[in-house]
């Protein structure tokens, strides 16, 4: 059997809550260099805000900086289980055209796996840059 998501997903990974603001999580991204915040209550996986998300449903709507987590998160998540096999992860991506997926056990958020994750392991290179084609592909 191939590898597992947990083997290379990021944990911990830097969470937000509803108590943040659109600012905050501007600064989080830009420390971390990250483009994707998972949005948690405790350790339970409420929704996400993309990079994406602070342009089109924060600024473009001109909501400033002080605007809450809320009104720019997606709640409707695609997620995946610990034990979600890398070529599945890979898959799920291509067909969804997403670059990162939450990584969830039992509600609770426990990682994050992204493209380039699947990428930097021996064998699936392949696999994830077909993901990463179909998803670049649409973007453009």
């Amino acid at each position: 059997m191939g590898k597992q998501v947990k083997e290379v997903m990021s944990s911990p990974c830097i969470t937000a809550t509803l108590k943040d603001n659109v600012y905050e999580l501007a600064v989080l991204m830009k420390q971390h260099d990250i483009g994707f915040i998972p949005i948690v209550e405790g350790t339970k996986l409420i929704g996400a805000v993309t990079d994406r998300d602070l342009v089109v449903r924060g600024y473009a709507e001109k909501h400033s900086g002080s605007t809450a987590v809320e009104t720019v998160m997606t709640r409707e998540l695609l997620t995946i289980s610990p034990d979600t096999s890398m070529e599945e992860a890979a898959g799920l991506m291509a067909r969804h055209k997403i670059r990162r997926l939450p990584v969830v056990e039992n509600g609770h958020l426990v990682g994050v796996v992204a493209i380039g994750d699947l990428a930097i392991r021996d064998g699936f290179i392949q696999e994830a840059g077909a993901a990463l084609n179909e998803i670049s592909e649409h973007v453009h």
